[in-house]
């Protein structure tokens, strides 16, 4: 498998991160990257950190993670929550997607108070949560805005 890495995202990569899409059946479950984006800016409390996902130089997805929350609001989700993950339908089932949350937990692990990383899925026929359970991460009997909230534990190495 390639080297997976997360990058950011600057004028150089930004049209081709922009241009990466999941197939059709998936839009429904996740938004793209102009969206993820947007919600970057208008959401400046849930602390967004996001990267575009290399294998070795090629752009293959996008990652966004709400990054040490502080805000009490209950409608976030936090500390470490993984708002958005996205690997692109032409590189989807090479193992990109795992190799991305575990630079994810990497990060996760050197902030404050990183024990927990959190995720949420739209429920239907073709919802993440086998995928995110297969990682790791365990229903938690909570729902976030109509979503199954999943919980990875991040002990310390």
């Amino acid at each position: 498998m390639a080297t997976v890495t997360l990058r950011e995202i600057t004028d150089e990569n930004r049209d081709a991160v922009l241009a990466l899409r999941v197939n059709d059946v998936q839009s429904e479950y996740v938004a793209d990257v102009a969206q993820s984006l947007a919600d970057a800016i208008d959401y400046p409390e849930a602390k967004a950190w996001y990267r575009a996902i290399y294998a070795d130089d090629e752009p293959v997805g996008f990652v966004m993670i709400s990054d040490g929350i502080t805000d009490p609001d209950p409608t976030l989700l936090g500390p470490y929550y993984l708002w958005r993950l996205l690997v692109d339908e032409r590189h989807q089932g090479r193992g990109y997607g795992s190799a991305a949350i575990d630079r994810v937990v990497e990060h996760v692990r050197s902030r404050p108070d990183g024990s927990t990383l959190l995720v949420s899925c739209h429920p239907g026929p073709a919802t993440p949560i086998p995928f995110y359970e297969h990682y790791g991460f365990v229903l938690t009997g909570e729902v976030h805005e109509g979503e199954p909230v999943l919980a990875l534990d991040l002990p310390d190495r």
